[in-house]
């Protein structure tokens, strides 16, 4: 059974800014990853969907940019719903970095 995640970051940049970073940061991470994972993310609007395929398990999710906060949206399967918390922590970890990289 799939768990949902929810992670909400503050954000103190406009909206196109914080697209902009999030969409790099989401390019990198894509490049670390190398071949090791099938990655899929567009954007619609404020709202990017997202997937990502590795070692048999798939997650998805939506990232909406709101004026004052980031909103990402996680559905994990079960095998991975067990580390929660951890994905949790990074999401937010990298991602108020890469809304407050100068």
């Amino acid at each position: 059974m799939n768990e949902t995640i929810t992670v909400t970051i503050p954000n103190k940049r406009s909206k196109e800014e914080a697209k902009q970073r999030i969409d790099s940061g989401f390019h990198t991470v894509t490049e670390q990853l190398g071949g090791r994972a099938q990655i899929n993310q567009s954007w619609q609007g404020d709202r990017m969907q997202f997937d990502a395929a590795a070692m048999g398990q798939t997650i998805s999710g939506t990232l909406d940019v709101r004026e004052d906060v980031v909103e990402i949206n996680v559905s994990l399967p079960w095998l991975l719903a067990k580390l929660a918390g951890p994905i949790s922590d990074k999401l937010a970890k990298h991602t108020q970095l890469l809304l407050d990289k100068k």
